[in-house]
């Protein structure tokens, strides 16, 4: 494994990250396709051997129980100090909006939250999930100052977010003495660029680390298609609703990806994600099996040649924005989302 630092902050983070969505309890989130704590421990151990150290959650996956099977697993395999912990918050609910409930007591409710269910003291990276058109943006910026003052998180990224906004939220930061935001974890792989528009050179002037999430497509660039078809293949609508509308052109690519993978006689998880460690600082890779976290972990050493590279992104065309960077703007704040109905459930509103 390589190891290289997360932007402008002092961690050391292995080049693959690992994601943690797949953990969980399916009776009790938003997901069907998420595997139990034995085998969620299974793969955190394997990651560890092979020299990952950076977990990736979130409060919203499976209502917090994520969270609670990789804090487990953790403290059972690994020494605290030696992984770096990312999780997420959510945007405030309508009930807290209703009840008053400041943007900073809500980051406060939430990583005390979050910290219960990991069963840590602090976490190294916490990310605000998506914006929240609902509060200001000082008051999430002021919130998340105070967590990162009282301990409870090293530093501060952010996810599904333009450029745009990430560089009025540092801004605002560096004016008022806060924490900025030294990471992002936006939608970026090889069949799903958009990124690279604004946020990749705004990132790379800035010195900020990009760790995407959908790094293999929801595995549409680890497998040809219809070959070893998956749970989360066939029951996933959300990463139907990001990929199936450009199948066609995506098949080109995806293609493409295939041919390499038999010439070098390596997998197509290795071919897609040597191309986009060529991009990013440490990609969020997925796992729900073993070969998952070991393909991940093979395409650090692999290398493509130049050709190889522009062979690949030769046949890429312009995407519409997909999933919640497609809701994100101010148009669709009353829209309900999925995310929003889980961090009802986690703070104790709704069903």
């Amino acid at each position: 494994m390589k190891y290289t630092k997360l932007g402008n902050s002092d961690l050391n983070v292995s080049r693959i990250c690992m994601g943690c969505m797949g953990f969980g309890d399916a009776e009790k989130g938003q997901h069907s396709w998420t595997i139990d704590e034995e085998h969620s421990r299974e793969i955190i151990k394997r990651g560890l051997d092979l020299g990952v150290n950076f977990y990736d959650t979130a409060i919203a996956y499976q209502s917090g129980t994520s969270e609670q099977y990789v804090g487990r697993a953790l403290r059972d395999f690994a020494k605290r100090e030696d992984v770096v912990v990312a999780t997420k918050f959510l945007p405030r609910t309508p009930e807290e909006i209703e009840k008053r409930i400041s943007g900073q007591k809500h980051i406060e409710n939430m990583i005390d939250t979050s910290l219960q269910n990991l069963g840590m003291d602090y976490v190294d990276l916490y990310i605000y999930h998506m914006w929240d058109w609902n509060t200001d943006i000082f008051d999430i910026m002021d919130g998340l100052n105070r967590i990162v003052k009282a301990g409870k998180a090293r530093y501060i990224g952010i996810s599904n977010c333009f450029a745009w906004q990430i560089a009025k939220a540092n801004a605002l930061a560096e004016k008022e003495g806060f924490a900025k935001f030294v990471s992002i974890q936006g939608h970026y792989n090889l069949i799903f660029r958009e990124e690279e528009r604004e946020m990749v050179p705004y990132c790379e002037e800035e010195n900020i680390a990009l760790t995407p999430y959908s790094a293999l497509a929801s595995g549409r660039l680890s497998r040809k298609p219809g070959e070893g078809d998956t749970k989360r293949a066939a029951e996933d609508a959300y990463a139907k609703f990001k990929y199936d509308a450009t199948a066609e052109q995506d098949s080109v690519i995806i293609g493409r990806v295939a041919e390499l993978a038999e010439k070098h006689g390596v997998t197509m998880t290795e071919i897609s994600l040597a191309w986009l460690l060529t991009k990013v600082t440490s990609p969020v890779v997925g796992a729900t099996k073993l070969h998952h976290i070991e393909g991940a972990a093979k395409a650090v050493d692999f290398e493509l040649t130049d050709e190889e590279l522009t062979y690949l992104e030769e046949p890429y065309v312009p995407h519409k924005l997909a999933g919640v960077m497609a809701q994100n703007k101010r148009s669709d704040v009353s829209k309900k989302h999925v995310w929003t109905t889980g961090a009802q459930k986690i703070l104790g509103g709704g069903k």
